[in-house]
């Protein structure tokens, strides 16, 4: 965690609203300078901001007018800044820079913030900045690029405290105090053998407040959470959540102690994974609106012409009674209503679903528990709707038949999307697919068709039409 992220001095009341959030006019007036040829008036206005309220600022203007900012407030575009931006809005600002610019903004930033930065640059670009590095920055950033994208590996920051077990309290504060270099920035002080394993872990409150004489050995928290340097971002996030961690040791495939983990990354996941997977089940990519137009084009088309060949399984059903849709045009207009509370009920039971995929509720020990439970749900939903619009269609069409048909419809379209809002984010899971990705055009598809099966061909069946 960065020192700016322990400024509290607040901004002068014209500069945000009571939502801590950026006024238009005061964006409005960076920008008239920024036009008007004033770079130092610019700045004047953005000194003050703390670097995330200029990361928002970048945010907040259009594209074309993002450079001539950056020019105009070059010298406050630090570290700080690039580690708070969107990662849409670094990335173009970030291809507007000579390689050793980079190499300078990255050399102010912990490992995984610098990773982040620099891992999306083109292959040459990446090359360039690595030269323009501190050897150990390079060589740091070098070894984390080589682990997997969302990984421990890449998240985890390099600068710890680690010290040997047979060390005293006192032995552990003189070092701390008398060595340069050391990280200014730790929770916990780790505890390793002579192999450099991971024995165990000591709250720096905990030296500060035990006698210089006390082995290390005697003072350490033996039990702890191992992060294994190739875990997912997201198993990372949730071990935090389960066990309420501050920070975490990252060990390589020997177990030797490599990094770090702290809190402050892991809110930032938290929020990411979930905005990702609200996304994904909406077949709307990364749902960023500083995406470029045509990357956002590409991520939601594909899932609209995959529904649309779903929907024509939908439409066959449709087609096959057509006959008798002909005959009493009451079906055609109640069939939207069977269609839209199913695909209602679906999406419901399947947001569930996913989010308890998601956060480990949902495993293979309690699935069947976890089915028998929605569609016991699902009853209920049904058994009210198919009443509420059943008991309405009689009155409107005055046809208790016509009445009871939809309502019979309606409780078995119900059933059916509660069954496949949680069949399918389970079974794509137990396929090593993301439940989040596919999940709702399936759902769809299957309660569309079915809830159209079930309301046309009981009207055939009870002889309503012919």
């Amino acid at each position: 965690m960065s020192d700016s992220e322990f400024e509290t001095a607040p901004l002068p009341p014209e500069q945000l609203d009571e939502d801590d959030r950026l006024k238009p006019e005061f964006v409005r007036n960076v920008i008239d300078r920024v036009e008007a040829g004033d770079a130092a008036g610019a700045r004047e206005l953005v000194e003050p901001l703390h670097p995330a309220d200029v990361a928002d600022l970048f945010e907040l203007v259009s594209p074309e007018q993002r450079r001539a900012l950056a020019a105009a407030v070059a010298d406050l575009l630090d570290g700080d800044v690039f580690s708070e931006m969107n990662d849409w809005v670094r990335e173009e600002l970030i291809d507007a820079l000579e390689p050793h610019e980079v190499a300078d903004i990255a050399g102010q930033l912990e490992t995984d913030d610098a990773v982040a930065l620099i891992e999306d640059l083109e292959e040459d670009e990446q090359r360039a900045v690595l030269r323009a590095l501190d050897p150990d920055d390079r060589a740091a950033i070098e070894e984390a690029l080589t682990f997997p994208e969302e990984s421990a590996g890449r998240l985890m920051q390099r600068d710890l405290i680690a010290v040997p077990e047979h060390w005293n309290v006192g032995q552990v504060i003189d070092y701390l105090r008398a060595t340069e270099g050391l990280t200014t920035d730790f929770w916990e002080v780790f505890v390793v053998d002579p192999q450099h394993h991971p024995v165990g872990t000591i709250q720096l409150s905990w030296i500060l407040r035990t006698p210089r004489h006390i082995p290390m050995s005697d003072l350490m928290k033996r039990e702890q959470t191992l992060i294994p340097v190739d875990m997912d971002q997201e198993e990372v996030a949730l071990r935090f959540q389960k066990y309420a961690l501050i920070s975490a040791a990252v060990v390589d495939h020997a177990g030797r102690l490599v990094g770090m983990i702290t809190v402050d990354d892991i809110v930032h996941i938290i929020q990411q994974e979930a905005g990702e997977d609200v996304l994904l089940l909406s077949g709307a990519g990364e749902g960023d609106i500083n995406q470029p137009l045509r990357d956002s084009y590409q991520a939601r088309v594909r899932w609209l012409i995959a529904n649309l060949f779903t929907a024509l399984v939908a439409s066959a059903v449709i087609a096959a009674f057509g006959a008798a849709i002909e005959q009493m045009v009451a079906l055609a207009i109640l069939m939207p209503i069977v269609a839209s509370i199913g695909g209602n009920a679906g999406t419901q039971t399947m947001a569930v679903a996913v989010r308890a995929l998601a956060t480990n509720q949902l495993t293979q020990s309690n699935t069947i528990r976890t089915i028998k439970r929605e569609i016991a749900v699902a009853l209920l939903n049904g058994i009210t709707i198919a009443v509420l619009v059943g008991v309405g269609a009689a009155l409107v069409f005055s046809n208790p038949q016509l009445g009871a048909v939809i309502a019979a419809a309606m409780l078995i379209n119900i059933l059916i999307a509660g069954l496949a809002g949680v069949l399918v984010p389970v079974l794509l899971e137990r396929l090593d697919q993301d439940p989040a990705v596919a999940s709702s055009v399936f759902v769809t598809m299957t309660t569309d068709s079915m809830g159209f099966l079930a309301f046309l061909g009981l009207a055939v069946v009870t002889g309503l039409v012919r």
